[in-house]
């Protein structure tokens, strides 16, 4: 895949860019993210924990999807005055789009978006086309964005964001001229240019690591086997300035899902055509129709569930929370592992007594992971422990779960012996801890070599066959 060459952000509308108190209120609201990280506690909090951190989308991700499409409040939104529009008679003469080779997570491929919202457009195939794609690998020269059209029987071929922009205006504008914005060269043009074209990169860096590279879970491999695919492409209504449509295009790219995108934004009369596809649900934005289960739903987090639920082989967990283990853990560990034996009671006068528990809990440590295939220590409250247990359940591994309390913190560890124990068999105190046919795996995203990485490398689905035929036999 080959990116094109970036292009200036006039050539997408000319508009004066938002104020700068538009910026100003972006960067006030960033810090309030970090809310977005601290599991609730109390009663019920290891279902906050997991629902705000997985890749289902939360708080966190309605947030900085939010600031995203504030950051370009007057692109992709509305209907522009001079849209001819795909209606009546004039349709007959404009030319179809088939096609658009595009990244969610792309500045150039965002602008393009945010056109084809303005001129009120359908897109018969949005192809996602990220570098571990099914296009990309197809068409590894493939320039991204790349869009086809038809016009009167003859493809037309139109490569990167910006010739893109002019064949879009020439083609779908009453005059074939962008929309107006202050006299070029005047200072408020400098000025508006340059907030602009910030704010073009913006959004990419508020949603970094979502809608730009296809999940595992959806990638087909000789080990894992094929994914489930669409035989029909699915049919999603929405626009590119609304944070929720935003949410449900990045799953779709993660899936490697092509779709048909329906255009409705405000002043559409697509919008009608909406309200009779829902027949009596709600009527919003972002609404997915699915022609191969005669799915239709509307809210963003129900689509997503049901994309991971049906085209994935598990739901992936939380990037944020890999990128905060990353940094964390290996900080960490050495305080876990000192700390493990201390709560356990090893400092007292009478050694005999700790290592008796030590011994005992050792022994039922040992019980418990060769009566059950899969078993997983946990703590209640930890955000890590409920992503390894949802990303089980996901895959559809049955598994036994064990807690040791609701966290490791004094007066929250329930087992103290037993997670000592924990660290004297494998090394490792921290949890969530993994073992399948009595070995271990370690944690979510460590160990040897880590639960998401055993599942992505089909390592985790081979040792779960071999258990269960080892128990068969």
């Amino acid at each position: 895949m080959r990116r094109s060459p970036r292009v200036s952000s006039r050539l997408q509308s000319g508009r004066s860019p938002a104020a700068p108190a538009t910026l100003t209120l972006l960067l006030s609201l960033l810090f309030a993210t970090a809310a977005g990280f601290a599991p609730a506690v109390g009663g019920g909090a290891r279902t906050s924990a997991a629902t705000g951190l997985r890749s289902v989308p939360g708080p966190l991700d309605t947030l900085t999807s939010g600031l995203a499409s504030i950051v370009r409040i007057q692109n992709g939104v509305t209907v522009s005055t001079r849209a001819i529009g795909q209606y009546g008679p004039a349709r007959k003469f404009l030319p179809t789009v088939k096609r658009l080779y595009d990244v969610e997570n792309d500045r150039d491929c965002r602008l393009v978006r945010e056109r084809v919202t303005e001129l009120d457009l359908v897109v018969e195939r949005v192809i996602p086309a990220c570098d571990n794609s099914r296009a990309a690998s197809e068409d590894p020269d493939l320039v991204v964005p790349t869009l086809v059209a038809d016009e009167d029987g003859d493809e037309v071929t139109v490569e990167g964001a910006g010739d893109i922009l002019r064949y879009l205006n020439d083609k779908f504008t009453v005059d074939g001229e962008e929309d107006g914005g202050p006299a070029a060269g005047s200072e408020e043009d400098a000025v508006g240019e340059l907030l602009n074209t910030l704010s073009t990169y913006l959004p990419g860096y508020l949603r970094a690591g979502r809608g730009a590279a296809v999940t595992a879970a959806a990638v087909e491999s000789p080990v894992l086997g094929p994914v489930p695919r669409p035989d029909v492409p699915l049919v999603l209504y929405g626009y590119e300035g609304n944070q929720f449509c935003r949410l449900v295009r990045e799953v779709l790219t993660e899936l490697d899902l092509p779709y048909e995108l329906r255009c409705a934004g405000k002043g559409s009369k697509r919008r009608d055509e909406l309200a009779d596809v829902a027949a009596g649900q709600k009527a919003t934005q972002p609404f997915l129709v699915d022609p191969n289960t005669k799915v239709k739903m509307a809210e963003s987090k129900d689509i997503v569930e049901y994309l991971y639920e049906r085209y994935a082989r598990w739901t992936p967990p939380s990037a944020v929370l890999g990128g905060l283990s990353s940094v964390v853990t290996p900080l960490l560990r050495p305080v876990y592992g000192a700390l493990a034996p201390v709560q356990a009671g090893s400092t007292r006068d009478d050694t005999s007594g700790y290592d008796a528990e030590i011994s005992l809990a050792r022994a039922e440590i040992y019980e418990e992971i060769s009566r059950r295939t899969v078993v997983v220590y946990t703590y209640d409250l930890s955000p890590f422990c409920s992503e390894a247990t949802d990303l089980l359940r996901s895959a559809g591994i049955k598994f036994r779960e064990v807690s040791l309390g609701s966290e490791w913190l004094p007066g929250l560890l329930r087992e103290p012996a037993k997670r000592a124990a924990l660290l004297e068999i494998t090394g490792q105190s921290s949890l969530p801890h993994v073992f399948v046919g009595g070995e271990s795996i370690g944690g979510l995203y460590s160990g040897s070599p880590g639960l998401l990485e055993a599942m992505e490398s089909g390592r985790l689905q081979r040792m779960v066959e071999e258990a269960r035929e080892a128990v068969r036999s």
